[in-house]
């Protein structure tokens, strides 16, 4: 990729995809080049609103345009597979909405697909690519809170009746959409050798997951509290605590601050996230980079972590008893 411009395209035209159009818009080196929607009058009316060059009423003619460089895939949980295979097997990078699939096994598909085809994929998760999470990381690990030993991290929005929250159709349920933040979080800030998981969840009328605790027990003896909602909004924070002081973080979805405490809870120091246009910038940045270097994945968020997340959460709805159409257990 020489070219000083990619072609963005994106793929469904539903409220994450304004928010990455109107992302795109703000960046030096992209072009909004393309949108595709099932209906082609709404894919028509997005392009206009937001200066997208070309409209496509299937995702087939997308996949096919050998112009597009790099495409976001901005539909239900549910459609991601599906999706991300036609544009692998169309030669098209691919940067996938979160969660990356429905269960692990398409998400083994897709990565098995992508190293095939040595062509790149990877996953939205969008707080893995900001550089205020690497700020986090390293004031925990450079000790400014002495030796951490507890966190917790929340997140939740009163979303309940969303269709793509409440339906098992649409990989419905809280922690998909909302439970992989807190866990995620969890993993960049204390790692990964987690040594036990115990976890309880309460589930809606069509037996999907509206809220839910999970707890990490670390090797090392570290703890990790993690709570997600579709049923209420809660702080959203992420607090590391260590033998001299904690961190608080102010919004594990996507981080604007971080304060650290002394042990008699006075405020240290404050630490501000530097401007951003949304933050999905950097994980349009980091799939640009990856692309230029001619790698098929992203250092920022591994294949093997991405499946490593999606087996751990096949794991906890399987323990809860929520399944969705793709789930063959």
């Amino acid at each position: 990729m020489s070219k000083d411009r990619n072609n963005i395209a994106i793929l469904g035209a539903g409220h994450i995809a304004t928010k990455m159009a109107a992302t795109l818009q703000r960046m030096k080196d992209v072009n909004c080049y393309a949108i595709a929607a099932r209906d082609l009058a709404r894919a028509e009316a997005f392009a206009k609103e937001w200066n997208f060059k070309q409209a496509y009423g299937s995702y087939e003619e997308l996949a096919s345009d050998p112009q597009v460089d790099l495409v976001y895939i901005a539909t239900p949980h549910s459609h991601h597979y599906e999706q991300a295979r036609l544009c692998l097997l169309n030669g098209k990078a691919v940067l996938c909405e979160k969660a990356f699939t429905a269960n692990a096994r398409q998400a083994e598909e897709l990565l098995r697909l992508s190293k095939e085809r040595n062509v790149f994929i990877t996953e939205a998760i969008w707080t893995r690519y900001m550089p205020f999470s690497t700020t986090i990381r390293e004031l925990v690990s450079g000790g400014a809170i002495g030796h951490p030993h507890m966190l917790t991290a929340n997140l939740g929005y009163p979303i309940a009746d969303k269709e793509r929250i409440a339906n098992p159709e649409l990989c419905g349920g809280a922690l998909l959409d909302l439970g992989v933040y807190p866990i995620n979080f969890a993993r960049m800030v204390f790692g990964t050798d987690i040594e036990d998981i115990q976890s309880h969840c309460v589930k809606n009328d069509k037996g999907v997951d509206m809220q839910e605790s999970i707890f990490f027990r670390y090797a090392d003896g570290k703890i990790a509290a993690l709570q997600a909602t579709a049923l209420c909004a809660n702080d959203r924070q992420g607090i590391i605590s260590g033998d001299k002081g904690y961190l608080v973080v102010d919004n594990v979805n996507n981080p604007q601050q971080a304060a650290i405490y002394n042990p008699d809870h006075q405020m240290v120091k404050m630490y501000d996230c530097p401007p951003q246009i949304s933050g999905y910038e950097y994980e349009v940045q980091a799939c640009l980079n990856a692309l230029r270097k001619g790698t098929i994945e992203c250092t920022e968020m591994p294949h093997k972590e991405t499946l490593v997340v999606m087996r751990l959460l096949d794991k906890l709805r399987k323990e809860w008893g929520v399944a969705y159409p793709a789930d063959k257990w």
